[in-house]
């Protein structure tokens, strides 16, 4: 869609596409389009990923290229980009310009259309915030994330290299690097894995954290279940829940009966999916 035919923009930071953001989403109407301000602290949905979650177009700014500018000088700038702009839509605790001074009640009298302010959603009481998504996710709530973001929490890599005992002494796993994206407390998920941008997913479970047992090395590693995948360069795996802590093991032959009752619970989480 051209930006001249935009005419409602929401506003926000926006990482993670959760639940609390598509509420804002929805008020767009069908000439809508997406206005990131990107902060450089994004790690749930790091970059360009955040168009995965929702089909109007996004545009990115750079916090670092628009933080100096007043109130009208903001306003200003949007009417340029979208000149037939007649709706701003923008959450309840959105700040904007110079040293955050401004907030929705001043961009109501700045801007000459509509703004439409949208108040906190909360689950159970409690109020949905990207910060507190991160916080479920490095305890190891991955259920509580998933139902805060609305989606499945999913981190993307690139595959690498493992320590070479999993084919032949244990399981074999995928291994994988994510420098972009906030890593899930330590542990052994339910999970699935997509493979090089197939449209399926596989069931799959997979570790996070230190091979204590072995190497002691930090791994993400990716079990598919009842599958022998070949050679593969880029990986995404979707996080289901969490199955337990890491733990050292005595033996190789422990670690693998451990392993052995994971997937047995892995496929028990995953039965109910439709993949």
């Amino acid at each position: 869609m051209a930006l001249s035919k935009v005419d409602a923009i929401a506003i926000g930071g926006f990482d993670g596409m959760h639940i609390g953001h598509q509420q804002l989403f929805n008020e767009l109407g069908k000439n809508g389009a997406i206005v990131v301000i990107e902060t450089g602290y994004a790690n749930l949905t790091p970059g360009n990923e955040r168009e995965h979650y929702s089909h109007y177009p996004i545009l990115y700014y750079s916090l670092e290229a628009i933080r100096h500018l007043e109130g009208e000088e903001f306003v200003a700038m949007l009417s340029e980009r979208f000149p037939h702009l007649r709706k701003i839509v923008v959450g309840y605790d959105f700040h904007f310009g110079k040293n955050r001074r401004y907030s929705h009640a001043n961009l109501g009298e700045l801007f000459s259309g509509e703004v439409k302010v949208i108040d906190q959603v909360c689950i159970e009481g409690d109020s949905v915030h990207s910060h507190k998504i991160r916080t479920k996710i490095q305890i190891g709530d991955l259920s509580g994330a998933n139902r805060f973001l609305g989606h499945n929490y999913s981190i993307k890599g690139s595959v690498i290299k493992g320590q070479g005992i999993g084919k032949t002494e244990l399981v074999p796993t995928i291994n994988l690097e994510c420098p972009e994206y906030l890593l899930p407390h330590e542990g052994v998920y339910a999970a699935l894995t997509r493979i090089d941008g197939e449209e399926h997913f596989h069931p799959s479970v997979v570790f996070v954290g230190h091979r204590v047992t072995t190497d002691g090395s930090y791994a993400i590693e990716s079990h598919i279940l009842g599958e022998s995948i070949g050679h593969c360069e880029k990986v995404m795996i979707s996080f289901v829940k969490f199955l337990r802590k890491n733990q050292k093991f005595e033996s190789l032959e422990s670690l693998k009966k451990a392993i052995n009752d994971d997937i047995l619970n892995a496929r028990r989480e995953l039965l109910h999916l439709s993949l």
